[in-house]
């Protein structure tokens, strides 16, 4: 096996480093063709807003890529210095480098745990790689592993029960409420990145219509025009909370947008039944004491967050089954690929010792001709049979261990050229 897994992730780079090197489609391509190019090796490239990772499998006849190669190819490319990149990356090598992939698409390395996105994104990364030709036998096999140990991870153990986003938490809310949306109106105020998320979300139910308002025309337009919504301007906020059902709130206003006082008269305009309001500001944009808990719904980001914490806080104790499971099935690819690498070498040497061995007991029987009965013969036969298996057993034993271990493909090509056993 030679695999390696190099990247950084948010355990290791700050956001303003992993911005600099994440890969649009067209560096990502022009990365995969430079990379099978220079290393004669297979690669895939996971880029995502919470890691970027290079996955490399070079032909055995070449060596490992390091970091220090990847360092610099990455500043060539992004058109930065190398040594800003190099401090946060790391590197996985072989079985390590398995198990790390295997740990990523299961969402064990993810911010939350348990989280769903990854596997997705790390099936885009390899269909991607596969559509321009840098994969071939090692990464097409890992990845079949890879999605098999997340769907065990996910199946065998809770570790995705629950929601772990402060965006389906807020969702979860609003249904609590409402059964059904499609009369409802969703107004969005601000453009914050955890709104933006939750409005995607809140899109699903297909409410009947989406307003979006901002101090800004120009971002509430964009924002609308996004989500299919339109945009409404700042000065109309009071007559939008009066006719909205939901009410997703992202401002961060230094302060209250909406106090008590100013509710009273928006409450007092108010026709429809009850209204929920997501305030996921920080600061808040609604007084808390608007909430009755009948007609005005209030959530603010403490409560949604206390929601998030007791779900992940109940997933804890699914990581270790999930990481027993991603040990396992780290050491079946292991075996499965030493076997099928070195299955050919083991099986010529096999044929050529049982050629010779025959071909020895043979000739000691025409010496021996009439003198030896066939119980002896048997037990001449057997005898040899024991020396070959003995002979065998530690060279073959060192294959298959080096192979588990991650090892090249020197002792394999040693024995072959040792015992002169034609490709």
């Amino acid at each position: 096996m030679n695999l390696s897994a190099i990247g950084c992730s948010f355990r290791t780079a700050p956001v303003e480093i992993r911005e600099k090197f994440a890969f649009e489609p067209s560096h990502r391509e022009r990365a995969l063709t430079d990379l099978t190019t220079r290393h004669n090796c297979e690669a895939v490239i996971l880029s995502t807003c919470n890691r970027v990772e290079l996955y490399l499998a070079p032909n055995h006849d070449f060596a490992p890529i390091d970091a220090e190669a990847i360092a610099a190819y990455l500043g060539e490319l992004f058109q930065q210095p190398a040594e800003l990149i190099r401090p946060h990356l790391y590197a996985y090598r072989n079985s390590a480098a398995v198990t790390h992939i295997f740990r990523v698409i299961s969402s064990l390395d993810s911010l939350i745990i348990g989280e769903g996105q990854i596997a997705g994104q790390m099936r885009e990364a390899f269909e991607f790689a596969q559509q321009i030709g840098t994969t071939g036998a090692m990464l097409n096999t890992l990845y079949q592993h890879a999605v098999r140990t997340s769907k065990r991870v996910r199946t065998e153990t809770g570790i995705a029960a629950g929601h772990a986003s402060v965006s389906s938490v807020a969702v979860d809310f609003v249904r609590q409420v409402f059964d059904h949306f499609d009369d409802k109106t969703v107004l969005v105020i601000g453009a914050g990145k955890m709104g933006r998320l939750t409005l995607r979300h809140l899109r699903d139910f297909r409410p009947q219509q989406i307003w979006v308002t901002n101090r800004s025309p120009e971002r509430a337009a964009q924002v609308a025009a996004d989500c299919n919504g339109k945009a409404i301007p700042w000065e109309q906020l009071d007559d939008a909370l009066a006719k909205a059902d939901i009410v997703l709130s992202t401002t961060g206003s230094p302060e209250l947008i909406v106090t008590q006082e100013r509710w009273n008269r928006i409450r007092a305009k108010r026709t429809g039944g009850p209204i929920v309001i997501l305030d996921i500001a920080i600061p808040r944009d609604f007084d808390p004491a608007i909430h009755d808990g009948d007609q005005t719904c209030l959530f603010n980001i403490d409560d949604l967050k206390s929601i998030q914490e007791q779900t992940l806080a109940k997933r804890q104790k699914h990581i270790a089954p999930a990481e027993a499971i991603v040990e396992h099935e780290q050491r079946k690819f292991v075996e499965d690929w030493s076997r099928r690498r070195n299955g050919p070498v083991i099986a010529k040497l096999r044929a050529e010792f049982d050629a010779k061995r025959e071909a020895v007991v043979q000739q000691l029987f025409g010496r021996l001709n009439g003198k030896l009965t066939d119980a002896d013969k048997e037990s001449i036969k057997g005898a040899f049979q024991l020396l070959q298996n003995k002979l065998l057993h530690t060279p073959m034993q060192a294959l298959n261990e080096s192979a588990r271990e991650g090892g090249n493909v020197a002792l394999a090509d040693a024995l072959r050229k040792l015992f002169r056993l034609a490709d």
